[in-house]
């Protein structure tokens, strides 16, 4: 598989790199195409050491072939922008070829992935709204930004998406029509994020769960052809093809969940949902006059306890245990006891495989008895390795495709 990385003037383009890396590793061959703009953040010399040929910057400085734009636009499998900055979009929305990516761009008939990244500001300028509609609507995909720290120390919308996201995308794309899709037409509902639970109407008890194990599930389910339901408290950006519930409680998720549950043929429960939330909470802001001596808690109810009970035949049930000492022993204690067909255990101790970060380090536990010790690996590599269990599990089972 061919694809054309193309890389605009954002400070976000030192990530293009990893990008390029992460793509050449998965076996694809990544012809990158920088903008004399992207030249001021990064270095032609390193996409040609990382990439699967030399990069090109010009319309004009390939002597092997005077219309590199055209044998760029007409080998390429898909063609990748990231960064996609709005000047980018602006002449991609207005047909103006001015550089070689822009006229490999409007020289292709391949499918085409911008990753947005700019301020704020201009993610939100009507202007740039329109041009992303525009694209939208010829058939162009887009990535949708995150939240996050942007140039400057600012924060917020326009962040350029999570490398492992961006490349999970571009693999699934180049994927479409491949025998890999083994979840096409299964139904599978995901849970993500940690709940808020509400000490009056400004403050909640929470964790530091980001949803971000669970959305790489949800995302990878999805780009295997399952028709997926992510129940989740997070607003990270999600496919559009995935059905997105959003909550906040434990009680809110539970109600989410249950009413769906019965015609899923997966349900994988990575949330971390609150094992106790505050009794009686009121209906207003408690003034720091009034002094909070104590919040008492009570216990959340355990509603996967009650999915266990409740598994239709064939359905798999996987839950996640996040722990800090007698890891397996205590997920092998929740295995049982809520009759799940598979568990994922990590140590969230562990600061580069539990909250908040795009790594994890798991174990898989199976009602049978086996385990499978997973290395560090990236988030959407271990949604991978969960899935592939499910989709054997099913098949094993002779379970058909309900969707």
């Amino acid at each position: 598989m061919r694809v054309v990385l193309g890389v605009s003037g954002g400070i976000a383009a030192y990530k293009a790199i990893e990008v390029c890396r992460q793509l050449v590793d998965a076996g694809v061959f990544v012809s990158p195409v920088l903008t004399d703009d992207a030249l001021r953040f990064v270095g032609k010399t390193t996409f040609d050491a990382l990439g699967s040929e030399p990069a090109r910057c010009s319309l004009f400085d390939d002597p092997t072939t005077p219309i590199p734009h055209t044998l760029l636009g007409q080998n390429a499998d898909l063609i990748v922008v990231a960064p996609a900055t709005a000047k980018l979009l602006g002449k991609y929305a207005s047909g103006i070829s001015d550089d070689l990516l822009t006229a490999t761009l409007l020289a292709t008939r391949a499918p085409v992935l911008l990753c947005p990244a700019m301020h704020t500001e201009m993610w939100e300028h009507p202007a740039v709204r329109q041009n992303v509609e525009t694209l939208r609507e010829r058939g162009v995909h887009l990535l949708d930004p995150e939240s996050g720290r942007l140039a400057g120390g600012d924060i917020g919308a326009g962040r350029l998406a999570d490398v492992d996201r961006i490349v999970a995308r571009v693999l699934a794309m180049l994927d479409e029509n491949s025998i890999a899709r083994d979840l096409n037409g299964f139904k599978i509902l995901v849970t993500a994020g940690g709940t808020r639970e509400p000490i009056d109407t400004v403050r909640v008890v929470t964790n530091r769960s980001s949803g971000k194990q669970g959305h790489a599930i949800a995302e990878a389910a999805a780009s295997r052809g399952a028709a997926v339901t992510l129940v989740t408290t997070t607003t990270r950006p999600t496919d559009a093809k995935i059905q997105v519930i959003r909550v906040d409680t434990a009680s809110q998720m539970q109600e989410a969940v249950l009413g769906v549950a019965a015609n899923q043929d997966a349900i994988v429960m990575a949330a971390a949902i609150a094992d106790f939330r505050p009794v009686a909470p009121p209906e207003r802001k408690i003034k720091k006059s009034e002094g909070l001596t104590s919040i008492p808690l009570e216990p959340t109810h355990d509603f996967l306890v009650e999915l266990g009970e409740r598994k239709a035949a064939g359905q798999v049930l996987v839950g996640f245990a996040a722990e800090t000492n007698d890891v397996i022993a205590n997920a092998e204690r929740k295995l049982k006891g809520k009759r799940l067909d598979f568990i994922v255990v990590n140590d969230v101790s562990e600061s580069d495989a539990g909250f908040e970060v795009d790594t994890n380090r798991v174990t898989i536990l199976s009602a049978d008895g086996t385990q499978e010790i997973l290395p560090l690996m990236s988030k959407t590599a271990v949604a991978d390795k969960i899935l592939d269990r499910i989709a054997t599990t099913l098949s094993v089972r002779g379970v058909q495709p309900s969707a």
